[in-house]
C-alpha cells in the first residue's frame, strides 16, 4: 500500500442478482487530491455510472425501457486543520442521475460537513451531517463514526452509515469486513405503465460484505467483494418523494471486482 495517492483511476463492475431482478452496474472514477498546505487539502472526483435491469419474471414486460440508468457525479472535498487535533471536511457534490436522455432538471447538488476530532494516538471521532442517498433519494441526515486504531495491522471504525473493520498482514494485502447503508435513485424520462404518478426509480439497501485489495506493483491495485444486501428496496416515487410502486425483489448476495492505478 505504498504507492502515492495524489492521483487515481479505479474501475468496477458489481452484480446484484434478486429472485425477480438482476441489477448489474459498471463505474469508471477519477480522482486528483493536492496538499494547499500543511493545514489545508483538496480533492476531486469525478464519476461515471451505468446500472443495467434485468427482469427475470413476467410480471414486467410492460417496462422493457425501464432497463438502463446511468448517473454522472463530481465530488470535490476540501479538508482543514484548524488545531492539531480538530480537522474540518466539506464536500459539496453535484449528480445527474437520469435514465437516457440528460436535463438540466436532473442534476442535484449533495454534500456533507463533518467535524474530525483526534482523541488520542488511537482514536478518532468524526460527527457531522450530510445530504445523501443512502436511502434511496435526496434526503439529511447525520454522520459519526468512531474510528480506533487496534494496532499497526487493524482499524476499526464504528458509526453511520457506514462501518468497517480492516486488517492488513503486510504491505500488499488489506481486508476488510464492512457494513453500509447506501442508495440512489435515477428520474425516469417519462411516465411507465406500472404508476402514472411515478417520477424516479429508487434503490436502497443495507449491504455487509467482506472485500479484498491486493497491491500487485507499486501504482496497481486489484480489489475483490462479496456480501450479501439486507432489506432491498426498488420502488418507484413520485415528486414528493412517496412510494406509488414497490417491485418487491427480496434480498439478494452482491459480487464486485475492481481495478486501480494511483499514482
Amino acid at each position: 500500500m505504498k504507492a502515492q495517492d495524489n492521483f487515481s483511476v479505479n474501475m468496477n463492475l458489481k452484480t446484484e442478482p434478486t429472485d425477480k431482478i438482476n441489477f448489474n452496474e459498471t463505474g469508471i472514477s477519477v480522482k486528483v487530491n493536492k496538499e494547499i498546505n500543511s493545514k489545508s487539502k483538496i480533492s476531486n472526483s469525478l464519476e461515471y455510472l451505468h446500472l443495467n435491469v434485468n427482469y427475470e419474471t413476467e410480471d414486467f414486460e410492460s417496462i422493457e425501457d425501464q432497463t438502463q440508468f446511468n448517473q454522472l457525479q463530481n465530488q470535490f472535498t476540501f479538508m482543514q486543520s484548524i488545531t492539531q487535533t480538530t480537522k474540518l471536511d466539506f464536500t459539496i457534490t453535484p449528480t445527474a442521475n437520469f435514465q437516457q436522455n440528460f436535463d438540466i432538471s436532473d442534476v442535484t447538488i449533495l454534500g456533507s460537513f463533518a467535524i474530525n476530532q483526534h482523541l488520542n494516538s488511537n482514536t478518532d471521532l468524526s460527527i457531522g451531517v450530510s445530504r445523501t442517498t443512502a436511502f434511496g433519494y435526496p434526503k439529511f441526515m447525520p454522520i459519526l463514526a468512531l474510528n480506533y486504531k487496534i494496532n499497526n495491522e487493524s482499524s476499526l471504525s464504528i458509526g453511520f452509515p457506514d462501518s468497517k473493520i480492516s486488517y492488513s498482514n503486510n504491505t500488499r494485502n488489506k481486508f476488510s469486513l464492512t457494513n453500509i447503508f447506501n442508495g440512489n435513485f435515477y428520474n425516469l424520462d417519462s411516465q411507465i405503465n406500472l404508476n402514472k404518478e411515478a417520477t424516479k426509480a429508487s434503490l436502497s439497501q443495507m449491504t455487509s460484505a467482506i472485500e479484498y485489495e491486493r497491491n500487485v506493483d507499486r501504482n496497481w491495485f486489484l480489489n475483490f467483494k462479496a456480501g450479501y444486501n439486507f432489506d432491498k428496496k426498488y420502488i418507484l416515487l413520485d415528486n414528493d418523494n412517496h412510494e406509488v410502486y414497490n417491485y418487491n425483489t427480496g434480498n439478494g448476495y452482491i459480487l464486485g471486482i475492481g481495478i486501480k492505478y494511483k499514482q
